[in-house]
């Protein structure tokens, strides 16, 4: 009897704040390059590596569904959303595959988090869990500290995408349109909540965005 086929999983952690064109493209890519069964999308509780304050979790996760939906090999974890205290993707790795001990997990993350990953909680466990998978760009180059470079990684290629939240947020903040760089969706959701507006703070959404 043939043994049971094992699950192949990418995990792709962040703020989102907000999701864009970029962070799609990324999971899209990773579905194909690495035959995954799914991508499990983990929008950050409270990061620790952050100095600026970011967009309550309400908003944001309503934003991911927003850009998730029509794709049913996307999934939303909510798991860093319900943790006490600060968000280590370790912990969240070890929780997840405590739940699926069959799995195999990919680790989804850019050229720019790639460089900066020695300094993650734990990372030297982290590698040994996950299978790591960077994003490319042509132009882009990776530099890793060296200890990270000698892990084995894969690479998602990607074409040029010059999109990037703080962009986003800086553009809505001074009135330019930002239709074309994340989701319509998600375009009509920050408008209608006036996320990123100079002067306001917003506040957690009502109950029927959350849903």
């Amino acid at each position: 009897m043939a043994g049971a086929v094992t699950r192949r999983i990418g995990l792709f952690g962040g703020t989102f704040d907000p999701v864009h064109r970029a962070h799609v493209a990324l999971a899209q890519a990773a579905l194909q390059a690495l035959a995954l069964d799914e991508v499990r999308w983990v929008p950050t509780g409270q990061p620790w590596q952050k100095a600026r304050s970011i967009t309550p979790a309400g908003h944001r996760e309503a934003m991911l569904k927003l850009a998730l939906a029509g794709e049913p090999r996307f999934v939303l974890d909510r798991i860093e959303l319900v943790r006490e205290g600060p968000s280590y993707t370790l912990d969240t790795v070890r929780a997840l595959q405590a739940a699926r001990p069959g799995a195999s997990w990919f680790l989804l993350i850019g050229a720019d988090q790639y460089a900066g990953l020695h300094t993650w909680h734990g990372w030297r466990e982290l590698l040994d869990r996950v299978v790591l998978a960077v994003a490319a760009r042509p132009g882009v180059a990776a530099a890793p500290q060296l200890e990270v470079l000698a892990h084995a990684h894969r690479v998602v290629p990607l074409p040029p995408m010059a999109v990037s939240a703080t962009d986003i947020r800086s553009r809505v903040a001074a009135g330019l349109p930002v239709g074309d760089l994340v989701p319509p969706a998600v375009a009509t959701y920050i408008d209608q909540h006036a996320l990123y507006r100079a002067g306001t703070q917003p506040g957690a959404p009502s109950p029927s965005t959350r849903s």
